[in-house]
């Protein structure tokens, strides 16, 4: 059994995919475990037949989300841990807001790749931190990478040239998280031209603009890490963006809290 699962956790790994191990702690059926694929169900293992169901489908949500829990099902208690290949971080635009975005998130774990057309600004010298820097337009750099929900853009340049192309191939892909830069009234104009091109009011509101967590940020780093912030509240779906000083109650949800 043991080589079994570790079997199927390294072909999730490798494979990149989503999943799941959740292993009984506690309670009549203490070690029992099963490796859950995403969206497949368990593929080696097994679990206690009253609460399977239950398992699977509080994982499906604790994979979704990237959390990992201990949750109590009756007289016994599951430790959900979630496997996860590393989140890509796409940035559109290599001005000064990149650079820091790029550092603090490939700390955060997360796979960068930076693009943009000038070949001045998208240079490895400026960006030593990221996987992987494109010189091109919206699309070649979309060329490097997959568009699905492990995907977080950030759109750093608010020129129609670049953010335009952006939009029109991200519309249709299920991309975690969307993020442009710019003031206000550049994301009305953004609302704008994306209502003349054909994007429905639920895909313009898929996009964080203006882009990040209000912190009172000035600087480039301070901007990265309102950026950041929000991304990471995206991912987690949890957080209200607010201080945690005054707040009642536990920080991190557990099953059954409201």
């Amino acid at each position: 059994m043991v080589s079994d699962a570790l079997a199927a956790v390294r072909d999730l790994v490798e494979g990149e995919r989503l999943g799941a191990v959740a292993t009984v702690v506690a309670g009549p059926d203490v070690g029992a475990k099963a490796v859950i694929e995403s969206r497949v169900g368990i593929v080696t293992g097994a679990l206690p037949s009253g609460i399977v169901d239950d398992v699977l489908q509080d994982a499906a949500e604790l994979i979704d989300h990237e959390q990992n829990r201990t949750l109590t099902y009756g007289d016994q208690d599951v430790f959900i841990e979630v496997l996860a290949p590393p989140p890509v971080l796409v940035i559109i635009g290599a001005g000064h807001v990149a650079q820091p975005l790029s550092s603090f998130a490939r700390r955060l774990g997360f796979r960068v790749v930076v693009g943009d057309a000038r070949a001045v600004w998208a240079t490895p010298d400026r960006f030593p931190n990221a996987d992987e820097v494109v010189v091109g337009w919206p699309d070649a750099v979309f060329e490097r990478v997959i568009l699905d929900h492990r995907t977080y853009l950030v759109i750093l340049s608010h020129d129609p040239r670049f953010e335009d192309p952006a939009f029109a191939a991200i519309k249709d892909n299920p991309v975690r998280y969307i993020g442009a830069m710019g003031s206000r009234r550049t994301h009305r104009q953004r609302v704008e031209r994306l209502e003349a091109a054909g994007w429905a009011d639920e895909d313009i509101d898929r996009i964080h603009g203006p882009v990040g967590l209000d912190i009172g940020a000035e600087t480039a780093e301070e901007t990265a890490i309102a950026i950041l912030a929000e991304i990471i509240q995206v991912r987690y779906g949890a957080g209200s963006g607010m201080s945690l000083r005054g707040t009642e109650g536990r920080i991190h949800p557990q099953r059954g809290d409201a």
